[in-house]
């Protein structure tokens, strides 16, 4: 008050002393209300951008499509996951940006990312002092990979699906130069941690205690804390993010409550930094009906999709029956992926044909992602590969298969695995020919619209190019048949 009754009250010539000293003393307050008043203001916008920032992350990030749950959306649009790589840690390879490039370039957005480190050329994620790892230490080489991997697919919005723990990496040789194993690091001992130093047999067997380290199983807490540790790292990395799916494990074969665990736990870690994630598992059996894969179907409060890729190991019409039995009773309805597709000649999962029809049955099947496996076992994104991305993309774009369901229903006088079809009944078709065939679509559905006719169009799926456009007057069914003995896809659509 003392400085309010100055400032209130007239001063005298003989004050002039005075009022020569206050004066700093005025404008430096000054000075300090107006830099309190900015900073106060910076701190509102800077919140007010955060906020914003979250909200905008929240609406963009890769979620189920509310439109359609069979789907998934990114940056608020419905989006269909195509995919093909020739690695699985596609991190590590050397020419990555490249790569991803290529992958873009024919329609392809989708990639896998297994965390692993078994192949020439890859390194490991923690860091090694003299000739032991310290698993308290990371590897700046593997995790500066993975950034530039999250960075570019992100800029080219390539979809990822990680897989937390890389099975194989585990068992067998990997497992022998694995810094987990307790001969490998400085952290823990065989004694300490109960994890044996060799593993010989294939993860089936379930054979290495490292994957029963959670509480509901053996609680081994001095591995569980490092295991948590690596998780906790690579959430550091991939949260920032909103174009990744995580998957627990590849292949697993161990208890359920390993995945129910680490699904649990990167929820939870996600929630606390204001994110939300989806997950799934991804177990072994080539069997759909095998009680294993019930852990993920039966159970969306702990996964929030499912993967079937296990089922890419069947063929021809075996192939869509079990997937679409599956499809038919799945609830809630959530997306189904198939992040690996089995089938490349000289490999042991079948034939490049088996890999190519599988990938163009998941699609027209109603599934919400396919991407070619690796090579040996897929055609990854071999030229091949990257035809048939290209095709989907091309007939897929012409149409809204969000809208659409599979129903070879549709279809008469077809033999087994000579044609599949998806469609928006009244509205659109499309209709895929592994190999040539001919058969008759139903298009009754469109009698009761005010349509009076259909147009017709071929895609050459080996070469990517349409056919030219035909019209047709409506009529209750029409014969598509396929061009030539090849792979062939047919697209229906009604003329407005």
């Amino acid at each position: 008050m003392r400085h309010l009754f100055i400032l209130n009250t007239p001063l005298h010539s003989g004050d002039n002393q005075m009022k020569y000293l206050l004066e700093p003393h005025f404008a430096i307050g000054r000075l300090v209300l107006v830099l309190f008043i900015i900073l106060t203001l910076c701190g509102i916008t800077a919140q007010g951008t955060n906020a914003e920032k979250e909200i905008n992350m929240e609406k963009n990030r890769i979620k189920i499509y509310s439109e359609n749950p069979r789907y998934w959306q990114y940056k608020g649009e419905p989006v269909l996951l195509i995919g093909g790589s020739v690695e699985d840690n596609l991190f590590q390879i050397p020419n990555l940006r490249e790569h991803l490039e290529l992958l873009k370039s024919v329609g392809g957005n989708y990639v896998r990312s297994t965390m692993s480190w078994v192949d020439e050329g890859d390194v490991p994620p923690h860091k090694k002092i003299g000739d032991k790892y310290d698993l308290n230490q990371w590897n700046e080489e593997f995790w500066n990979r993975f950034r530039n991997f999250l960075k570019w697919t992100d800029e080219m919005d390539i979809i990822i699906q990680i897989e937390v723990w890389a099975t194989f990496n585990y068992y067998r040789e990997p497992w022998a130069a694995n810094p987990f194993n307790p001969m490998n690091n400085s952290n823990y001992t065989e004694e300490e941690s109960g994890l044996p130093t060799s593993v010989n047999s294939h993860p089936v067997a379930t054979n290495n205690n490292f994957f029963w380290s959670v509480p509901k199983e053996r609680n081994q807490e001095i591995v569980l804390k490092y295991q948590e540790k690596f998780v906790d790292k690579l959430l550091s990395e991939t949260l920032p993010y909103g174009h990744i799916l995580y998957c627990m494990d590849n292949e697993t074969a161990v208890t359920a409550a390993w995945g129910e665990y680490w699904s649990t736990y990167i929820k939870k870690k996600a929630e606390e930094v204001g994110r939300v994630v989806e997950t799934t598992e991804m177990w072994d059996p080539w069997d759909l009906s095998d009680n294993k894969h019930k852990a993920t179907f039966d159970h969306p409060e702990t996964y929030s999709f499912c993967d079937i890729s296990q089922n890419n190991h069947q063929k021809r019409q075996r192939h869509w029956d079990n997937a679409q039995k599956i499809r038919a009773k799945l609830s809630p309805i959530r997306p189904i992926n198939n992040i690996k597709i089995y089938g490349a000649d000289g490999g042991r999962f079948g034939s490049t044909r088996d890999g190519l029809e599988r990938f163009w049955r998941n699609v027209f099947g109603g599934f919400a992602s396919a991407r070619f496996h690796r090579p040996d076992s897929g055609v990854g994104l071999s030229k091949v590969a990257q035809a048939h991305l290209k095709s989907m993309r091309m007939i897929t774009d012409k149409m809204d298969i969000f809208t659409c369901e599979p129903n070879t229903d549709l279809l008469s006088n077809r033999e087994e695995n000579e044609a599949y079809a998806i469609a928006n009944p009244g509205k659109e078709y499309a209709v895929y020919f592994p190999k040539g065939g001919s058969v008759d679509l139903d298009l009754s559905a469109i009698g009761k619209t005010d349509a009076k006719t259909v147009s017709i169009r071929w895609v050459n799926i080996r070469k990517s190019e349409w056919k030219q456009e035909k019209e047709m007057p409506v009529s209750d069914t029409i014969t598509l048949t396929a061009p030539t003995e090849a792979h062939w896809a047919v697209l229906v659509q009604v003329n407005s």
